[in-house]
Order: C-alpha cells, then structure tokens, then sequence
C-alpha cells in the first residue's frame, strides 16, 4: 500500500516516548551485506512467487471481465492481493513509483483500488483499461525483481514499516473498505513480514542474540493471533497498535545485532 493520507502527524502522537527514543540511527560496519548474500536470493525467489501470484490473479481478472462476470472479477481481483500485500516489506521502500501506481488509497486513479470501488462498489466491469495498466505494472515489478538489489537495511525498514502500519492505519477500517477484504489484507501483511523475517534475518538474529530472536518471533505470532478473528469489527485496535509498536522497538534492539541500523521516525512514515 502506498498511502497518501498516512498517519505523519501521528507518528510522534502515535508512539510512546520509550519508542520515539529508541527510534535513533546508530552506525552499521555493513558486514551483514556479503553474509546475507544467499538469503537475499532466497528471499529473491519468494517475492517473486507472490508478485507472480498477483500478477496471475490479474490476467484472471481480466479475462473474467472480458465475460462481463462480475462475480468472476471480484473474486480474481481478492486472489491477487494476497501476493501483492505479502510483497509490502519491500514495495514502498525499494519500487515507490511502481507501489504507488499499483496501490495509492484512498485518492486511487490508477491500479488495485481503482478498479475495487467501481467492480465492488457498482458492480460495473468496465475497468479494462485500469486492468491493463495494473497487468502491465505488476509485469515491470517481476521483471525488476530479478535483478534489482534487496539492501537488508531497506529490508528492515520494511518490516518496521509494514508492522506500524497494521496497528496505524489498518486497524481503523483498513484499506480495502470497499471490497471489505481489509483483514485479509492485514493478515497478508504478516504473512509476508514472517516470510521476510525467516528468510532474511532470523538464523543471523538466532546466533547473535537467541533470546532477542525468540521475541522478534513471538511478536510476529502476537499479531498474527490478533487477526485471527472474524471480522475486521472484532479486532481490538488498541492491542493491534500497541502490538505494532513493540514489534518496531524490537526490531531497533535487533538492529545493531544485524550489523544494521535502526530504522528511523521517517521510515516508518513512507
């Protein structure tokens, strides 16, 4: 998701002291980068099996709507999100021209939520054109994900990112209000943040710090149990939010035992 009325004015309301002091850049040595080298090529092979999926639930989409069922269309259209949210680790921070094309909300000319408020909200299937233009993006973030670099400290970032943003701006409605898959949205949220935590830093985190390992993983499955609800009324915003938070302090503690630094106020904001 790329936001465009994001929660900047929340960012230091939002978050407790504590968090806003640990949120301070420290030095990196950057000795991490050649040792994660065949992680970030594990990692390469995941992200590309979800932009895949995305990519493959939009030319579905599209054929459905070439047969004018609607039906058809909606479905297709929830069967590409999964890959797409899953791949917000890295979307925002690594291709920010390509996430905001494919997901600006809730202003949306162009991609996902374009053709969601006229296929959802008037059962209309006349976005063709907007389906093309999303095939033809998500075809450029394949491509480019096979040869683009995935810095571990942009990776991180993510994560961060992507866990504030649960608890901030999901939480209250979520982001496909029309479709009404905002939970399914969160949980592939999560989903990919697991998937990039595992691949990407929990055997380096494991060997440094085993205890801090345990917790990153423990507040990963906190607000994995959080969604585990019915429906988006029954998530508990204020657990969710502050779940969020004590993910993204975590994660600074974590940081410096990756050789990395801790992702800054502004990070988490893009």
């Amino acid at each position: 998701m790329r936001l465009r009325n994001p929660v900047n004015r929340r960012l230091t309301a939002g978050l407790s002291a504590s968090v806003i002091a640990l949120i301070m850049p420290v030095g990196s040595d950057h000795v991490l980068a050649a040792a994660m080298e065949d992680k970030t090529a594990l990692y390469r092979v995941e992200i590309s099996k979800d932009i895949g999926e995305a990519l493959a639930g939009a030319r579905s989409l599209r054929e459905c709507l070439t047969n004018n069922d609607v039906e058809c269309a909606k479905k297709a259209w929830i069967a590409a999100r999964g890959g797409w949210e899953r791949s917000e680790v890295f979307t925002s921070g690594l291709v920010p021209e390509l996430d905001e094309k494919i997901d600006t909300w809730p202003k949306s000319t162009t991609g996902f939520h374009a053709i969601e408020v006229k296929l959802f909200g008037t059962q209309r299937t006349d976005v063709i054109n907007e389906t093309n233009a999303l095939i033809a993006d998500l075809s450029d973030l394949a491509t480019k994900i096979q040869t683009m670099p995935l810095p571990p400290q942009e990776l991180l970032n993510g994560l961060a990112r992507l866990a504030y943003e649960i608890g901030e701006s999901k939480a209250d409605g979520g982001e496909s209000r029309v479709s009404g898959t905002s939970l399914d949205d969160m949980r592939n949220n999560v989903s990919g943040i697991s998937e990039a935590y595992r691949t990407l830093f929990a055997k380096a985190l494991s060997e440094s710090d085993p205890k801090l390992a345990t917790k990153v993983q423990q507040e990963i499955e906190a607000l994995d149990t959080l969604l585990k609800v019915p429906n988006l009324n029954t998530i508990d915003p204020d657990k969710l939010r502050q779940a969020g938070e004590e993910f993204v302090v975590t994660l600074t503690d974590a940081a410096p035992r990756l050789s990395l630094q801790k992702p800054l106020l502004e990070d988490l904001s893009k």
